[in-house]
């Protein structure tokens, strides 16, 4: 929601003990979002056959038909009886100020899901990424993809600031990929005492975005590999570009492209969204796509993608 005023001239500085203040606003905007659900809408547009494990409410049926549409399985979602879905409220003033709230509803009882059915339904499970979600089901999904033998990917994201460092390492250690911003990296480092080096040991490859920086990938054994952003058109909003370079850098790896190719593949689907209100609110054909792609990072880069993008013609 958006207030033409400012929130500070309606606050009484004598009074905040008791404070009681509405503000009328004059903009209302209800986006989709969730990570999981953004991964996964950015592989169900590249053409992939992503499954979507959260816990939802009962009004989350018209989501469920728009995630269906672009490709996303979500037949593991799990239906709270009592709660509604996680939502995030946020009024901004004239002078960008925000008051907001997180419901995390529904949320809470992911941690009821039990990985190990839903791999037998699926027929086997590649890659389960462990995104921000309840810590418990952060815990409990890590630790049934190690029991499992699934490979698992350590996305803690917004949940870092709240786990220490037993938490982090529980989550991290034995990943097959471990995605982070240069802030979450740092704050890894110094929440477990790890270097650099130590992370690598812990896991099979670290892609840290760096914003207007582009990616840097890391592997044990091999020199980091660093891709620059593509050239946006318009900077319309950055939510959920981190959730973006996810969803082409998971589809890069399932489609078999090279570090430096994946990296550039996120990076790609990470312009969409900033140009973009919303996280869900892009769209690219296959023609379009592989135009940019060649724009930005040459013609053999857009060949590769082009020789194994599931994305329809």
């Amino acid at each position: 929601m958006t207030f033409g005023g400012k929130f500070v001239d309606s606050l009484v500085p004598e009074k905040l003990a008791s404070l009681s203040v509405s503000f009328l606003v004059d903009g209302l905007d209800i986006r989709r979002g969730g990570v999981g659900a953004n991964i996964a809408f950015g592989l169900g547009s590249l053409g992939l056959n992503p499954l979507l494990v959260a816990a939802v409410g009962e009004d989350f049926d018209d989501y469920r038909a728009w995630l269906e549409r672009h490709g996303v399985d979500t037949h593991a979602i799990h239906v709270s009886q009592t709660s509604h879905t996680a939502r995030f409220v946020c009024t901004t003033d004239a002078d960008q100020n925000q008051i907001a709230s997180f419901y995390p509803g529904a949320m809470s009882e992911a941690r009821d899901i039990e990985l190990a059915p839903i791999a037998a339904r699926a027929g086997g499970l590649d890659l389960v990424l462990v995104g921000a979600d309840d810590p418990v089901a952060m815990r409990n999904h890590t630790q049934a993809c190690r029991k499992a033998n699934i490979a698992f990917a350590a996305d803690p994201s917004q949940q870092l600031s709240s786990l220490d460092a037993g938490e982090i390492a529980e989550l991290v250690d034995g990943a097959s990929l471990l995605f982070s911003n240069e802030y979450e990296s740092a704050l890894i480092e110094r929440r477990t005492g790890w270097s650099r080096a130590d992370v690598l040991s812990r896991v099979d490859t670290r892609v840290t975005t760096l914003g207007a920086a582009g990616a840097r990938v890391e592997r044990k054994g091999a020199e980091p590999v660093e891709v620059e952003v593509v050239p946006v058109e318009r900077v319309a909003d950055p939510t959920g570009v981190g959730d973006a370079f996810r969803a082409g850098y998971l589809a890069g790896q399932s489609l078999g492209l090279s570090a430096e190719r994946t990296a550039q593949l996120g990076c790609l689907v990470a312009a969409h969204v900033v140009e973009t209100v919303g996280t869900q609110e892009y769209h690219f054909t296959r023609a379009k796509f592989l135009t940019r792609m060649a724009k930005a990072y040459g013609d053999d880069a857009s060949a590769e993608v082009d020789s194994v993008l599931p994305m329809d013609r």
